[in-house]
C-alpha cells in the first residue's frame, strides 16, 4: 500500500507592512517610557508645600503649596500699581509672605510680561498681570512665570504649578519641607533700668523674631 506523500512545509506569512510599522512604534514608545522613567528617579524630591526664595524681588522666604494639578504659578499681591517706564509696562506691588499675618511688607516691582484669564479655584475668572522672576529652591535657581492675585483669603500666599517644577523635581505629596524651613529665634531682653536715671523703673523691649537659615524638617515637627 502506497504511503501518503508528506505535507509540504508551512512557511509564515510576512506580516503586512503596517503591523511591522505599529510594532516599531510600539518599541520606540516603550523605549522613551522607560528612558523617561530612569531620568525622572534622577530628580530630586520636594514636598507638597516648601519655603523657597524669591530673590529678585526682595522675597528671602515664602511658602507656596506645590500643586501639580495648576499649570501656573501665583504669588499673592496687593496694592497692585501699573506704570510705563522706558516704554515698557511694570507693576509695583506689595507682599505679606508670611501666612497668616500681615506684620511683613515686602514692596517689589517687575516687568510685566503679559495679562491672562486665570481661573481661581472658585471658578471665578480674571485678567491678571504675569511677571517673571527667579525661585530659589534646593539650592537651585531658576526663572518662572507668576500671575499676581491678592490671596489673602488663601490658605497659601503662594502657588506652585507644575510647569515651574516640570523636568526639575518630582512632587512628595505626602510631605512637606525638603529643603527645610525657617527658623524663629525669638530675643528676649531682660527689664533694666536706664543708663540716664530719667526712669528707675527701666524699660521693657517687646521679643522679636527673626528667620534664619532653614533647619532639617526631620528634626523639627513642621508648621501647619
Amino acid at each position: 500500500m502506497a504511503r501518503p506523500a508528506p505535507e509540504p512545509a508551512r512557511v509564515a506569512a510576512a506580516p503586512p507592512e503596517d503591523t511591522r510599522q505599529q510594532d516599531r512604534r510600539k518599541d520606540t514608545a516603550l523605549r522613551s517610557i522607560r528612558g523617561e522613567r530612569i531620568e525622572a528617579a534622577r530628580l530630586p524630591l520636594i514636598g507638597w508645600r516648601e519655603w523657597v526664595a524669591l530673590p529678585q524681588l526682595g522675597i528671602t522666604w515664602i511658602k507656596p503649596k506645590v500643586d501639580t494639578g495648576a499649570r501656573s504659578s501665583s504669588l499673592h499681591a496687593f496694592d497692585v500699581e501699573e506704570y510705563i517706564k522706558g516704554g515698557r509696562r511694570y507693576v509695583r506691588f506689595k507682599v505679606h509672605p508670611m501666612q497668616r499675618t500681615t506684620d511683613i511688607t515686602v514692596a517689589a516691582e517687575a516687568e510685566v510680561l503679559d495679562y491672562r484669564q486665570v481661573r481661581s479655584s472658585s471658578g471665578l475668572r480674571s485678567l491678571r498681570p504675569v511677571i517673571r522672576t527667579e525661585i530659589e529652591i534646593l539650592g537651585k535657581r531658576w526663572s518662572i512665570e507668576l500671575t499676581l492675585a491678592n490671596r489673602d483669603e488663601m490658605g497659601f500666599r503662594m502657588l506652585l504649578g507644575r510647569e515651574a517644577v516640570r523636568n526639575r523635581f518630582l512632587v512628595d505629596a505626602g510631605r512637606s519641607y525638603y529643603g527645610g524651613r525657617p527658623r524663629a529665634r525669638k530675643r528676649k531682653v531682660a527689664t533694666r533700668p536706664t543708663r540716664g536715671g530719667d526712669d528707675s523703673r527701666g524699660t521693657k523691649r517687646t521679643g522679636r523674631h527673626r528667620l534664619n537659615d532653614p533647619v532639617d524638617s526631620s528634626t523639627r515637627r513642621a508648621p501647619p
